[in-house]
């Protein structure tokens, strides 16, 4: 039985600030981790695996009857526990559309839990490649999904969660670098411009730039929906064909974390890749494989480039804002040098003119 808990009384607090030099998660250790299971009835056998997750720490857990499950403890500080438990009805949402997700448990009566000063929440553990996305079935296969996941993400708003937007993704990113000298003084004029004219650029966009925008009065408004929000390939495992597992052959997604508000293109455009020729090619079967369940609206492949920009100016503003968590500086030791930072103004001077040509056609 899936269910969402009932607590939502905690203000809002996005991670717009430096965290505390000594990081929260250092506490985090494999005895608290059992202790935590264990308070939700769950024993473990002693076996724990780190699962990749920079954002929030994640591990495999076997249990004693034989089964295993994934325990997440979230950021602190990150999400409120309303967003939290938003993202489990979500997620709940969609499983009791029969869409392959997985979704945590509920536990004691909720899908989120307290322990030893963190949050976490339990899901079946699922397994699962990387999906061949050179292959246009399985493509296609995908985007069926994905339509039927954007489906029920229509049929309601979220309340809590934020939306992907202009000014949480870049303009509040931009600031917060320049603000706290992120950037190394002998880039930081030509980022600074160069990251600006991207901006401006983007906000001619008017489904990402927010409510106040101008909008054409001629045209009908590009529909925002609930969306997965970060549907890469790392967040897709894809069970074969001859395979036995419980949630039968073909994709299925993980890590709603990210959920929020916005176009339905922010869940394709993650799975592109190549030249243009093959972006094509594999945008046309993700969008044949959608049609058969919902149609898209092709006005929303002119903010592919837009939101391939945003991303890219939120990555070094989230590094940025991650740094005081000791897994950071060991996985990305590349960054905050001024070779990186140039190498962001090129980037961001790629993205202007990819803004500038004529969007992708299926």
């Amino acid at each position: 039985m899936l269910a969402a808990g009932k607590r939502d009384n905690a203000r809002m607090v996005f991670d717009f600030s430096t965290e505390p030099a000594r990081h929260a998660f250092e506490s985090l250790t494999p005895d608290l981790v059992m202790d935590a299971l264990a308070s939700v009835g769950l024993f473990g056998d002693g076996r724990q695996l780190a699962l990749s997750s920079y954002e929030n720490r994640v591990y495999q857990l076997h249990l004693e009857e034989g089964v295993a499950v994934v325990a997440k403890f979230y950021r602190p500080q990150r999400w409120t526990e309303a967003q939290i438990l938003e993202e489990h009805a979500f997620s709940a949402e969609l499983m009791d559309a029969e869409i392959p997700v997985v979704g945590p448990l509920a536990l004691n009566g909720s899908t989120l839990n307290y322990f030893g000063g963190f949050a976490f929440s339990v899901s079946p553990s699922r397994g699962g490649r990387a999906p061949e996305l050179d292959d246009p079935d399985v493509l296609e296969w995908i985007g069926r999904f994905l339509a039927r996941i954007h489906t029920v993400g229509a049929s309601r708003p979220f309340v809590h969660r934020p939306a992907l937007d202009l000014q949480s993704f870049g303009i509040a990113s931009r600031e917060w670098l320049l603000a706290h000298d992120q950037v190394p003084l002998d880039v930081q004029s030509a980022w600074a411009k160069a990251s600006q004219q991207a901006l401006d650029l983007i906000a001619q966009h008017t489904c990402l730039s927010g409510p106040s925008a101008q909008q054409d009065p001629d045209a009908a408004p590009i529909r925002l929906l609930r969306l997965h929000g970060d549907c890469h390939p790392g967040n897709i495992l894809w069970t074969p064909l001859e395979s036995h597992a419980s949630m039968g052959p073909g994709p299925h997604f993980v890590d709603l974390d990210d959920a929020r508000t916005g176009p339905a293109v922010q869940d394709l455009w993650m799975l592109l890749s190549g030249d243009r020729s093959q972006r094509t090619r594999q945008l046309g079967a993700l969008v044949d494989g959608y049609e058969q369940f919902r149609d898209f609206d092709r006005r929303e492949l002119a903010l592919i480039e837009p939101l391939r920009t945003l991303r890219l100016i939120h990555y070094s503003a989230w590094l940025a804002r991650r740094w005081s968590d000791p897994t950071f500086p060991i996985n990305f030791p590349w960054f905050g040098s001024s070779d990186y930072w140039q190498g962001q103004v090129q980037m961001l001077e790629e993205q202007m003119e990819a803004m500038q040509e004529e969007p992708l056609i299926v």
